[in-house]
């Protein structure tokens, strides 16, 4: 299995982002995917779930309305499109699927 994570960056606050998951080594369209965050203090959560066929997604309160989760059952990519990015959003943000992880994406985002 591999997750290789892509997109982040330094943005202004206000800004956005728009990350991307490229899977490999599973049947891609059999797993509910997720993007979590990993903060400097190293403590983690979940951002964003989206079920196998993109029917079911879910959000953390503190992004809701400012992002998307989706994904492309063709190309075995999941992206997660990140508006209105605040200061407090700044973290590693990782690509998840059940035991295995990505290596994570660095996003910044000034005040």
């Amino acid at each position: 299995v591999q997750l290789v994570e892509s997109g982040g960056g330094l943005v202004q606050t206000g800004g956005s982002l728009r990350l991307s998951c490229a899977a490999s080594g599973f049947t891609f369209d059999s797993h509910q995917m997720e993007w979590w965050r990993q903060y400097p203090g190293g403590s983690r959560e979940v951002v964003a779930t989206i079920s196998w066929n993109g029917a079911s997604k879910n959000y953390a309160d503190s992004v809701k309305g400012r992002f998307t989760i989706s994904r492309d059952n063709s190309k075995n990519t999941v992206a997660l499109q990140m508006d209105n990015l605040k200061p407090e959003d700044s973290a590693l943000y990782f690509c998840n699927m059940g035991l295995f992880w990505g290596q994570g994406t660095q996003v910044t985002v000034s005040s």
